[in-house]
């Protein structure tokens, strides 16, 4: 008898050892050094319900240029730009710029932000955060967070608009994720909120929204490597309307080496000049380095590119090819005629027209790809000449060093 009860308990034994093997164990932490750069492209797909009657489906790209500036302290100081840009399905190909904004914050290694309520971004904030030991898998935590909202246009409301929740995580151990294993953990929280009214036109009176996310976490760099999130948004307006967002989102994390700004135009220089491509320049800006094409032609009036310039642009496209890890913007720019809302308009579908272009030729996918339209906002040449127009009605395309 005591011989099989001492065999149990070796065989019971045997079993914690190997179930605690078998079981993962990670520190959260961020990592911070001065200098790096980064920048997190997400992509989100929404539906948009108005009074829960379907409106309008749309993508919405966000790019996320970061530096860290300071990482001496606890909390390491942040420089950051988010560019969001919008595409609706029906209307189009490329992400038409929308809105940008610049933010500073910091960020101790748990995650937690020091940033002052002025700044619209980010977004979501204190999340994800980390209790600062060590999480067995299957393991919880939960800390507070909030959203910040820009409710400028929809609401009439000045100030970014602060919404509270509890986030709920759990360490789920080890996925893979595009052929690699990372840590993974799951973050959902729920919101309900009924604020006090607030000067403008009209004002939330109720908020009801939900977010469930998987972020999968590069242990080596202090970031998190990708997440993907199912969310929906709920407002209760105080003019009785109910607008609501549902959908999903993905991001990814990707670091930026420094771009050699002198040496790559340099060379994008030589190879314009060997393929023999008229009317275009190079120069160098601090978002990184602009090939501009003057006098590029369509169609009178229109966005319709002449076939002429589809050869220009193939060679091009092969320059572009050679820095594919750059993301590149598309700028349309117009010359001084007809009315300014004609002229932006017309500047965004050149843009447009150009940057689908290259999409179809392979040179970046759609979500490497910005269009924005200037109209005659940035003339290079002056109007009042037929020459100075003729050069101010360019595209340019900027490749990005962040």
């Amino acid at each position: 008898m005591k011989s099989l009860i001492a065999s149990r308990i070796v065989l019971i034994f045997v079993l914690a050892l190997s179930i605690s093997a078998s079981s993962w164990a990670e520190t959260f932490v961020y990592k911070h050094a001065a200098g790096n750069k980064y920048r997190i492209l997400s992509v989100v797909n929404e539906d948009v319900y108005i009074n829960r009657s379907f409106s309008h489906r749309a993508r919405i790209l966000n790019r996320v240029s970061v530096e860290i500036s300071d990482a001496d302290g606890a909390v390491a100081q942040h420089n950051a730009t988010f560019t969001t840009s919008e595409q609706i399905i029906e209307g189009g190909e490329s992400f038409q710029w929308s809105e940008e904004y610049t933010s500073t914050f910091g960020r101790d290694e748990l995650g937690y932000l020091t940033i002052d309520a002025k700044y619209y971004m980010p977004v979501v904030r204190n999340v994800p955060v980390f209790p600062g030991k060590e999480v067995a898998e299957g393991e919880t935590w939960t800390a507070m967070g909030y959203e910040m909202h820009d409710f400028r246009n929809t609401f009439g409301i000045d100030q970014p608009y602060r919404i509270p929740f509890e986030a709920h995580y759990t360490f789920l151990g080890q996925r893979q994720w595009k052929g690699k294993s990372y840590p993974v953990f799951s973050v959902s929280y729920r919101i309900f909120y009924e604020p006090e009214a607030v000067s403008g036109r009209i004002w939330p009176r109720r908020i009801m929204g939900a977010s469930d996310q998987i972020v999968y976490w590069d242990t080596e760099v202090g970031q998190a490597a990708a997440y993907d999130e199912s969310f929906r948004m709920i407002f209760e307006l105080s003019n009785g309307m109910t607008v609501e967002y549902r959908g999903r989102a993905e991001a990814v994390l990707l670091e930026s080496e420094i771009m050699k700004k002198e040496e790559t135009a340099q060379s994008i220089s030589d190879e314009i000049a060997r393929l023999g491509i008229n009317d275009a320049s190079v120069r160098i800006v601090d978002e990184g380095i602009i090939i501009s094409l003057e006098n590029i032609q369509f169609q009178p009036d229109s966005a319709i590119l002449l076939e002429s310039e589809k050869t220009k642009l193939d060679k091009i496209g092969d320059i572009l090819k050679q820095f594919a890890e750059r993301d590149i913007l598309v700028g349309g720019h117009t010359a001084m005629a007809g009315t300014a809302a004609g002229r932006m308009k017309l500047s965004q579908d050149r843009a447009a027209s150009v940057a689908n272009y290259l999409v179809s030729r392979g040179v970046r996918e759609t979500s490497h790809v910005v269009v924005r339209g200037y109209g005659a906002e940035r003339p290079v040449a002056d109007n009042r000449s037929a020459e100075g127009m003729r050069r101010n009605r360019r595209v340019e395309i900027t490749l990005l060093e962040n």
